[in-house]
């Protein structure tokens, strides 16, 4: 809930960029989220590039250096954020409990900032080579930036899984990524395609540690697990909205959710309960590299 936050704490973010926006105008307030999260007992911070693109900066009159550079600084932000915290508990950061900082990419529909993240129609754009020469920069710059983690999330096609998994191998990424995808029938990831597929995409790639669902109706997550289940023995992450539907004329977020606190309460309690909460199996050989970060 990283733009939630920072529209509660005085940001507008009703712009293209979304939360990448305070990127630019107020990156203290990244930061103050990043730490608030940290000091609630967050494992892990996920950066605000999820809208920041190299194309979408330069939208705004930004070269593409410098665009490269604000990708950088998002990761960097986090970085301050866990630094601070670890200054002042120098004991919270264990093997056990770890604080890691991932590096957030959105999909195509996302730097649109015209809903289609929800709906996987990307029109003529939809191409394979398309979307990885529209990916492919983002993803070596924010790599470089050394996050801990990288999180492709709301994927919305397997177009574009398959377009990361390419870009993974090709520009030979060693950080240890996750994919998420997200699903509004609880069967299905919002394109139609089957979230079993993608999931099938994911589990394929030996640099993908984890596979999951986000921005999704927390009521779908149960069967989504299964449907995941059926085809990766790898972690499964899930962190669910709270039940709305996107309104992309409107921009916002509609429809009602009675009581959505204390039902997502019981959701989350009956997933730990029936799988349990496996926290790390994602890093186990992956994360010597940052060893001392």
């Amino acid at each position: 809930g990283l733009a939630t936050e920072l529209e509660a704490h005085g940001a507008d973010l009703n712009d293209p960029l979304w939360s990448a926006k305070c990127i630019l105008s107020s990156p203290h307030l990244i930061r103050k989220v990043h730490l608030d999260y940290i000091e609630a007992g967050a494992n892990i911070i996920i950066t605000a590039s999820y809208q920041a693109t190299i194309q979408g900066f330069e939208s705004k009159g930004f070269s593409k250096e410098q665009g490269e550079n604000l990708l950088t600084k998002s990761v960097e932000i986090a970085h301050e954020a866990r630094e601070m915290f670890l200054k002042q508990h120098p004991d919270q950061s264990t093997p056990l409990r770890p604080i890691l900082v991932a590096a957030s990419i959105g999909s195509y529909g996302a730097y649109l900032a015209d809903g289609s993240e929800y709906s996987g129609d990307y029109g003529e754009a939809g191409t394979l080579e398309f979307l990885k020469d529209f990916h492919r920069r983002r993803l070596q710059v924010l790599a470089e930036a050394r996050p801990d983690l990288i999180a492709f999330e709301t994927i919305p096609n397997k177009l574009e899984a398959q377009a990361y998994v390419e870009l993974l191998e090709e520009c030979n990424i060693n950080i240890p990524s996750w994919f998420s995808f997200n699903s509004k029938d609880g069967v299905n990831v919002v394109s139609g395609d089957s979230l079993i597929e993608c999931a099938k995409i994911a589990n394929e790639c030996a640099k993908v540690g984890a596979v999951g669902i986000n921005c999704t109706p927390p009521r779908f997550i149960h069967s989504l697990i299964l449907s995941i289940r059926k085809v990766t023995d790898k972690p499964i992450l899930i962190y669910p909205n709270s039940g709305e539907r996107y309104d992309a004329e409107r921009k916002e977020w509609v429809g009602i959710h009675w009581c959505v606190r204390w039902r997502f309460r019981f959701l989350c309690k009956r997933v730990v309960q029936r799988w349990g909460c496996p926290y790390w199996g994602l890093l186990q050989d992956n994360s010597k590299h940052h060893q001392g970060n």
